[in-house]
């Protein structure tokens, strides 16, 4: 049975909301700092003996408390990350697998190699035609049960070297990259910005060699990929330079790339895009929006103000980020 939440130490898992920047483990350090000098989750004399020795850093470092996530984010992406403490790192491994929910937005008009804002344009393609009801009728080829190829720019290994390098040196690929079976339970424009927005494709772009080298990489496998710019006939005597963008809501069992689906969905409709926002508003129980049964997230803003501040602590002896926490997480 899980111990009193209102006294340490504590096993516990809660929801933090990460925002965009930062990566998953910087922000699991931070949170570490705090949890480890904590009563609420580590022992009063552990605390004490902690205090009267020197510090130590590096391999030797016995840590006073385990911590870990439950599923990295990207530092692109923001949203719900669910963080282990004791105990609770043992129930982490049933968020990688878990039903997520994201929201992502996609701009059209060129993909890039890591298939969000923060790569080099690998090519542009048009987009002047495409319709908010194209991409509707578009997007029921990626519900269900779906196979998605992982980016050739990733780091899975193909006989032992990583498939970014064989992009890189231009050295055709042996086979197919393996395709990988996931479900999108759902999935729904739910708003389309047009050109009405500040978004723009990345300024760095892939050189001409850069281009030959990922095309003479996938050629391998298919003689008749071209990784060139394709022109925009619709674009001409058009005033319009700013390029279409939407929303996307999906609900996807665990191991799915959202990437790949704005990736995948822009080939669909004769154009190339990108993922330039991207959000996880749910990981199994821990949701952004709680629904009944839910967890809450605790704000990164409560942990950014406790590692600045700690503050003083309550009659209870809890410092104001402890009580978020508490209100907020599931025992173990």
């Amino acid at each position: 049975m899980p111990k009193d939440e209102q006294s340490g130490p504590l096993s516990a898992l809660f929801g933090v909301v990460k925002p965009s920047g930062p990566t998953s483990m910087s922000l699991v350090n931070d949170v570490k700092t705090l949890v480890a000098n904590s009563p609420l989750f580590v022992e009063e004399s552990k605390l004490a003996e902690k205090a009267k020795q020197p510090s130590r850093r590096g391999k030797y470092r016995r840590d006073a408390v385990k911590i870990g996530q439950g599923g990295t984010l990207d530092p692109l992406a923001d949203g719900v990350l669910v963080i282990g403490v004791g105990k609770g790192t043992k129930k982490l491994s049933e968020f990688l697998d878990c039903v997520k929910e994201y929201r992502t937005t996609c701009l059209l008009g060129c993909e890039t190699d890591t298939y969000d804002s923060e790569g080099k344009q690998v090519r542009a393609a048009p987009w002047h035609h495409v319709t908010r009801e194209q991409v509707e009728k578009a997007l029921e080829q990626f519900r269900g049960e779906i196979e998605q190829v992982p980016p050739i720019f990733s780091a899975l290994k193909m006989d032992g070297m990583p498939l970014y390098d064989y992009a890189r040196k231009g050295i055709p690929l042996p086979r197919p990259i393996e395709k990988r079976k996931v479900t999108v339970h759902e999935l729904e424009l739910v708003e389309w910005l047009g050109n009405d927005h500040s978004f723009r494709p990345p300024e760095k772009k892939f050189s001409k060699e850069e281009q030959e080298a990922m095309e003479k990489a996938l050629k391998g496998i298919d003689n008749s990929v071209s990784i060139k710019d394709v022109p925009d006939e619709d674009a001409v005597g058009s005033d319009e330079k700013v390029p279409t963008a939407f929303v996307l809501r999906m609900k996807v069992s665990g191991g799915t790339y959202v990437r790949c689906v704005v990736h995948d969905l822009a080939h669909a409709l004769g154009s190339a895009g990108h993922v330039v926002t991207l959000q996880r508003s749910r990981q199994g129980r821990f949701a952004l929006e709680p629904k009944e049964g839910d967890r809450a997230c605790v704000p990164w803003e409560v942990f950014q103000s406790a590692l600045a501040d700690e503050g003083e602590a309550d009659a209870e002896g809890h410092r104001a980020w402890e009580r978020e926490v508490l209100a907020k997480l599931e025992a173990v």
